[in-house]
């Protein structure tokens, strides 16, 4: 009890302290900062008559961004009677909309159920238009689609990673991804994409960002996020530049703890900064920011840029001029959690220029906090206007103060149309990267009667929510070949089961393989177990002596790559599941073109830029 009683007041400390330290240099910015996006006179007049006629609480609701999960709800249930309490106690600006979860046994030993799964379009659809019809005013709502719609909702449109994306090193193609998922997440009820990633991932051992950036040129990522944003902005989407003002340089994952990058300013401007720079040029109407101390910005503080004015107020609204949304990231992450309590966090990140506080742990205590702060005048009424003002221009800007609910008999015509899925197949043909190919065996020329042996190569086998490992390459690959044997291994593989595949081998015309490594929230996990690693390696070696093809696919974490030189054939995919897959077997079989170049540096061997050609030979 003594210990929790110093840490609580430790952190109440803190916060005292960030509010007061961010009070001045707000101070300095704060007309600049509330000047709203130019409006028609129409939708000018309704943000300030709005905001005049709003009271405390509705102010300070709108600065709170509660979820909800996009799976079927009943309105006469317990979980949607919570959320349309929050709408009218609570008056919050906008929800943040998520994808299924399903219960799960906190075990040890086996702790290997899959929480995570994909919501529904038309469930989402129908709770936004029900928690709309409540809301007293439009919601502004968001969410995570950083591959399109069908990273989160079931039959939307799903494209690549942002690094397959830098590997294809196409804008057009880049401002279409952007373009598509607006108009379908539009369709959904959905105004506010958290994305692009303008992180520039140059930390090989990066256990959060890896391939969800477009490469490590901070040229090359400003203007491929630069067409993502002007492809979301002409979809009718706000694009949200994140993780401010940069998480690609860290080895911490900072669901798990507070990440640090201790660069000075000037190397700051001349890697970090460049892509968030491009991305507000081209019109961003948002930012997240990141749970990452930079002391470089915040000279004598270990603290998140969540909380840090010389960051948000000082470095994005004063230096970049930026006037849009600022958002949170994630308020549950144990970057964030770990020094300061719901309301602390909200209080101080808000002190510090942030607009909106994105999925606290607990709703009310964030509300009850801001609350408390305007009352006893640690936030002034004034600072919570500037933040409002700015919300309701946004509502305005895309039309929400006229419409806000949407067709579910239009959407089944727009999400996960073919002609969006078609600019998707196509952006993860061009990713495709070949890397090595020593023998000559891509494309693979093998007679129909071959015998080929498949490993699918697991990472670890468990928490594959969203698709099982191989569920699309096994077919296609036997839709080429009919005669395989396919295998999984993992770190879950004993010594016994590894020399029985390492001696089976031989008996193959050919070994194709599939390496499957994430780099996944709170895993704490990026590469491969070494028995798996070292069966790899003595495959390729046996195989070398007697000209057997042997051609591996690496979905996933690219850097997996540095690992295994010996393998005489690699092609890089940087995404799972079944658009990947599918791309990988049709460039494997020789039937799609190889052209993609590498966006980051792999090892000593694999420059940027690096990347063989193959022509397609069979149709």
């Amino acid at each position: 009890m003594r210990i929790h009683a110093r840490r609580s007041a430790a952190a109440a400390g803190l916060a005292t302290a960030l509010v007061a330290g961010a009070a001045g240099l707000l101070a300095a910015v704060l007309v600049a900062g509330t000047t709203p996006a130019q409006l028609d006179p129409e939708a000018a007049r309704w943000v300030e008559t709005t905001l005049g006629g709003m009271t405390l609480d509705q102010k300070i609701g709108q600065l709170v961004m509660p979820s909800f999960r996009s799976t079927y709800l009943s309105t006469d249930s317990e979980t949607f009677d919570g959320l349309a309490a929050l709408v009218r106690g609570q008056h919050p600006g906008g929800f943040l909309l998520f994808g299924g979860r399903d219960p799960a046994p906190d075990v040890l030993l086996n702790p290997g159920y899959a929480r995570s799964r994909l919501g529904q379009p038309l469930a989402g659809a129908s709770i936004v238009n029900r928690l709309q019809a409540l809301s007293a005013l439009p919601l502004l709502n968001a969410a995570d689609f950083e591959t399109g719609v069908g990273f989160r909702l079931r039959g939307g449109t799903t494209f690549p990673r942002a690094m397959a994306f830098g590997a294809a090193g196409d804008e057009e193609l880049a401002f279409e991804a952007g373009r598509i998922t607006a108009v379908e997440a539009r369709a959904l009820g959905v105004h506010v994409n958290f994305a692009p990633v303008a992180d520039v991932n140059n930390n090989p051992r990066n256990p959060v960002i890896n391939t969800r950036s477009f490469g490590e040129n901070p040229a090359v990522v400003g203007r491929l996020a630069a067409a993502w944003v002007r492809g979301l902005t002409a979809g009718g989407m706000v694009a949200t530049l994140k993780h401010f003002p940069g998480h690609g340089d860290t080895d911490v994952d900072s669901h798990r703890r507070l990440p640090l990058i201790a660069h000075p300013r000037a190397r700051l401007d001349r890697v970090e900064l460049p892509p968030f720079r491009a991305g507000i040029a081209a019109g961003a109407g948002a930012v997240m920011t990141s749970h990452v101390a930079l002391p470089g910005l915040d000279p004598g503080s270990i603290r998140p840029a969540t909380v840090s004015a010389p960051v948000v107020t000082g470095l994005l609204r004063r230096d970049l001029g930026f006037n849009g949304l600022v958002y949170t990231d994630s308020m549950r992450m144990r970057g964030i959690t770990n020094r300061l309590s719901t309301a602390q966090a909200a209080v101080a990140a808000v002190a510090a220029g942030h607009d909106v506080v994105v999925h606290a742990p607990d709703d009310a205590a964030a509300f009850n906090g801001l609350r408390r702060a305007v009352e006893r005048g640690a936030l002034t009424e004034g600072r919570i206007d500037a933040s409002v003002r700015r919300i309701l221009a946004a509502k305005a800007a895309l039309g929400l103060h006229r419409t806000r609910a949407v067709s579910l008999d239009d959407l089944p015509r727009v999400v996960g149309a073919r002609r969006h899925r078609a600019v998707a197949a196509e952006a993860s043909r061009r990713g495709l990267t070949l890397i090595r190919d020593e023998r000559g065996d891509v494309p693979l020329t093998l007679p129909r009667s071959a015998a080929v042996l498949y490993l699918s190569v697991l990472d670890y086998p468990s928490g594959w929510g969203n698709g099982a490992p191989s569920r699309t390459f096994l077919p296609e690959l036997r839709g080429r070949w009919p005669n395989v044997t396919a295998v999984e291994v993992s770190d879950h593989t004993s010594r016994a089961e590894l020399d029985l595949v390492r001696a089976s081998a031989d008996r193959y015309d050919a070994v194709v393989a599939s390496v499957f490594v994430r780099t996944a929230s709170f895993s704490g996990r990026m590469d491969l177990a070494p028995g798996v690693v070292r069966l790899l390696r003595d495959v390729a070696r046996r195989g070398g002596r007697r000209d057997q093809p042997f051609v591996t696919v690496f979905f996933g974490n690219p850097y997996v790559a540095t690992a295994l030189p010996e393998l005489p054939a690699m092609l890089l995919a940087y995404d799972f599941y079944d658009l990947a897959e599918a791309s990988a077997v049709r460039a494997v079989a020789g039937e799609a073109a190889i052209g993609g170049r590498l966006p980051i540096t792999l090892g000593d061997g694999f420059p940027a830029g690096h990347g063989l050609t193959r022509a397609a030979r069979r149709r």
